[in-house]
């Protein structure tokens, strides 16, 4: 019976412990389904956040863009009114603004303003410190603050035959238009020049500078180049930041970057002088060298320096023993191997990263005014000068696969030696100032913020194109005839 009442105990005993493990269970489900509510409201609370913060993004970028196309609209309204008619240099077979794709197109050279939203969700975040107006190119129309003053003319050298227009040019600008010229020293001293008696009036007027030693980047107003494509590149070497407007008269051999004709130099000077010329704005390229001033002695000790040898110094850094070359270019920059006979060996950075070694007989660096001059005859593609670009061109790569590239005119390049390199290279800015590349120099490069305002004879997209056909003689070939009857019986009978 004592036992039969123990063992009735036991099972009692574990009855309740039974029951109060299910009585936990039960309350740690409770809890659990406590928990997953509070998750799941609080998941809920966040995504609502979510919600309301990318909707009121989209407000504000919605309030932004709306803002900006009513800017736009004001821009284009007065774009059209310093522009005059743009319809009439359109197709008679095209309107002036066409709608292609739900977007209104007019005859801009800046492609279209994109689209900052991407499918029903997506889009861009809207950053306001970045956003930038540009003024579309067809609109960039020359206009003068203050009636132009000082003239600089520039004349190609040891060319007896422009000593006639010279002459001309100079007497129309003084006698007739009052203004003061501005020579190099070097064209007035010429001998075939100060024999002529009836120039010595005129000749006594002018004001004169020498390159290197005369600072005369803040006096001139407006530049005229009598000659080739060297005259042009050698103003742009004159002034290395703002850039007064350049007008070039075709009086070289090649005159790519010369529009105007002498013949009627006149009309077209004074058209300039009263302020309505079309310009296009030619970017150029920073170019920073920074060298050793070790390096610097001893290529003054092994290589003698002419007037288009070493770059004058522009800042010294004695605690580094480094000193910093800066120029402008507008043509190219150019580094190659120098009298060395083994291949050129150059690492080469895009913004920090090295993106690869060049091995040949150098590289080409070139803005897209340049893409028509030494890049072309190395095999790159020819830019307008209007595309924001950098071009980037091997020089006899020794690898089939190096090929000549375009990288954005944002991006900033660097070039130096390899180490592993058995030999120096040589830079030149436009052709000149030749420098030694040595060990531990380098080289960097960007788009510079001082482009060169080339004036444009009738418009920048026909001058260039025209230049491309009597220059370049480009896509020139024997046109193909027409078929005048049916030979072929073949074709005829069926």
């Amino acid at each position: 019976m004592e036992t039969m009442s123990k063992e009735i105990q036991q099972l009692e005993g574990e009855d309740k412990e039974l029951l109060s493990a299910d009585n936990d269970i039960v309350q740690e489900k409770t809890e659990d389904s406590l928990q997953q509510n509070e998750l799941e409201e609080s998941h809920g609370k966040r995504e609502k956040c979510h919600i309301s913060r990318r909707r009121k993004q989209n407000r504000k970028y919605e309030e932004h863009e709306s803002s900006h196309r009513e800017k736009d609209k004001v821009q284009a309204s007065s774009r059209e009114h310093a522009v005059g008619n743009i319809s009439s240099r359109q197709d008679d077979t095209e309107p002036s603004n066409t709608i292609w794709d739900g977007c209104r197109r007019a005859r801009f050279l800046h492609g279209p303003c994109p689209a900052m939203h991407f499918g029903p969700k997506a889009c861009i975040l809207p950053n306001t410190s970045s956003v930038m107006h540009i003024q579309d190119p067809f609109s960039q129309k020359l206009t003068w603050n203050n009636p132009p003053l000082n003239v600089l003319v520039i004349k190609k050298i040891r060319d007896e035959s422009l000593l006639g227009p010279f002459k001309q040019l100079c007497t129309f600008l003084i006698e007739e238009q009052k203004l003061s010229v501005y020579v190099e020293k070097k064209v007035v001293e010429d001998r075939a020049l100060a024999k002529d008696e009836d120039f010595n009036e005129i000749r006594n007027q002018l004001c004169t500078f020498r390159e290197g030693y005369d600072d005369i980047s803040d006096c001139i107003d407006l530049i005229i180049c009598l000659g080739g494509d060297g005259t042009l590149l050698y103003a742009s070497s004159l002034f290395q930041h703002s850039v007064p407007p350049v007008m070039a008269f075709h009086l070289g051999s090649f005159g790519f970057l010369t529009p105007f004709k002498f013949e009627t130099y006149k009309t077209d000077v004074n058209k300039v002088i009263e302020g309505s010329a079309a310009i296009i704005l030619r970017s150029r390229l920073k170019v920073k060298v920074v060298k050793k001033l070790a390096n610097i002695q001893e290529t003054e000790s092994r290589y003698k320096v002419d007037e288009n040898g070493l770059v004058p110094q522009s800042s010294i850094d004695t605690d580094s023993g480094k000193i910093i070359l800066q120029v402008q270019v507008l043509n190219e920059v150019v580094v190659d191997r120098g009298p060395s006979s083994y291949l050129s060996n150059l690492d080469l950075y895009l913004d920090g990263r090295l993106i690869t070694s060049v091995q040949g007989d150098g590289v080409i660096v070139s803005t897209p005014t340049g893409s028509t001059a030494y890049a072309a005859a190395a095999g790159a593609s020819m830019i307008h000068p209007n595309v924001p670009a950098i071009m980037i061109t091997p020089i006899c790569p020794h690898s089939l696969s190096f090929r000549p590239i375009v990288v954005p005119a944002g991006v900033e390049l660097m070039i130096t030696l390899d180490p592993s390199a058995r030999n120096t290279a040589w830079i030149s800015f436009d052709g000149r100032k030749r420098q030694e590349i040595r060990h531990g120099d380098s080289i960097q490069i960007t788009t510079s913020c001082y482009p060169l305002p080339s004036i444009c004879c009738h418009d920048l997209v026909y001058d260039w194109f025209e230049g491309l056909a009597e220059c370049l003689h480009w896509n020139v070939r024997k046109k193909q005839t027409k078929f005048t009857e049916m030979t072929d019986s073949s074709d005829t009978d069926i």
